[in-house]
This record gives C-alpha cells, structure tokens and sequence, in this order.
C-alpha cells in the first residue's frame, strides 16, 4: 500500500481521523473511571479508498479514588477487577494507544489526529479527562474536534443508533459483542469508511460525467 500517494493530510484539512472507542464506569468524566479503550487507524488505499490499517486495545485500572457506578457496569458486563482483563494503568494504556497514532499522522503528512466517535462528546471528555490527570504532555488528537458517525449515519442512511445504522448499512452487527471498546470501534471504523468512500464514489462519478449532469 502506497499511503504516500493520496496522503490524508489533504483530505481532512490536515487531520488523521483515528476511530476511538472508550468503555467506562460511569457517565462523570472526572470521577468515573476508563476501563476499555480502542483506536482504529483508516489510511487511504492506492486509489485514495479508506481502509482499516490498524487498531489498537487496553483494559484499563480504575484510576485510585475513581468511583465506579453499578449501573454502568451492568451495561457493559465488564468486571473491572478481573484477573484475566490483564489491566495497565491509564498512563501507560494512553502511552500505547497514541504511539501508533502519532506514527500514522506522520506517515499521512497530518498535523495531528481527529477522534472519529459515535456520539464522540462523550469519548473525547473521558479521554481529556484522562489526559489531565496523567499530565500527558503531547496527545496526538485536537482537544475538541471530532467527527460523529451518529450525524454521519443519519446524512447517509437515516439512522442514529450505531446498531440500525450498521443494518441499514449492511454491516455486520453483533448484539452480543457490543459493548466491547474494540469491537465497537471497529464497527463504527467500517461504517466511517463506508460513508467517506460513498461520498468519494459520488465526487468521482460527478467528475466524469459533468458534460451530462
């Protein structure tokens, strides 16, 4: 793959959009803890198509003093304490997570990353919050941008909620694996991908057949 070819660094005004997913105790991004965390990396193919190149995954040690609320893990099903989660601290899971990223912004002639969510309000206030209390000094991603696949997916296929978005979309969804940081981010990095590249598909057809339109 010849990324340097249709690099992305002019296709999003300079941003790497990077598919990130987070799990977590609760909805307070100050008290609750991350316990999961997923990037997935799409870089452009030969012909400037976007494709999954990477992801990347850790279970995360509740920060000490972190208030883990019930509820939330019920939704999720994940015990935070589990000895077969095998956990890093939040440090080094952030650590692990942005090495390839920054790699992948260099390669792509980006300026940094843009996290790419579903509903990413949420994942993007966790993740700075993360960032504060490790005093991590350079994350790849801008403090505050993002891309909303929800938005995306109700522009392209009338859906909102990730799951009738990935049917109506003819994706493969799993109920029983949802919920899962990676699992989820690569969903919505294939729905991403889907909905750039149909759009990509349009402005080609446009351009090849602007004497008839």
């Amino acid at each position: 793959m010849e990324i340097k070819k249709n690099p992305l660094g002019l296709r999003f005004r300079g941003y790497l959009p990077v598919i990130i997913d987070i799990e977590t105790a609760g909805f307070n991004a100050k008290k609750n803890p991350l316990l999961e965390i997923a990037a997935v990396i799409v870089e452009p193919d030969n012909q400037g198509f976007l494709q999954i190149t990477e992801s990347h995954a850790c279970n995360i040690i509740p920060f000490q003093d972190s208030e883990l609320d019930d509820a939330a893990l019920k939704f999720t099903g994940i015990d935070p304490y589990h000895p077969f989660r095998l956990s890093i601290d939040e440090k080094e899971a952030l650590a692990k997570i942005f090495k390839p990223i920054k790699a992948a912004v260099k390669r792509n002639e980006c300026t940094r990353a843009i996290l790419v969510g579903h509903n990413p309000t949420f994942d993007i206030n966790f993740l700075n919050a993360a960032i504060d209390r490790t005093k991590i000094k350079r994350s790849p991603f801008h403090p505050f941008s993002s891309f909303d696949t929800a938005t995306l997916g109700g522009l392209a296929y009338g859906q909102t909620v990730l799951a009738k978005i990935a049917k109506a979309a003819d994706l493969e969804w799993d109920s029983e694996k949802a919920h899962s940081a990676l699992y989820d981010a690569k969903q919505t990095a294939k729905l991403f991908c889907m909905i750039v590249n149909r759009w990509k598909e349009l402005e080609e057809f446009e351009k090849t057949n602007k004497d008839q339109i």
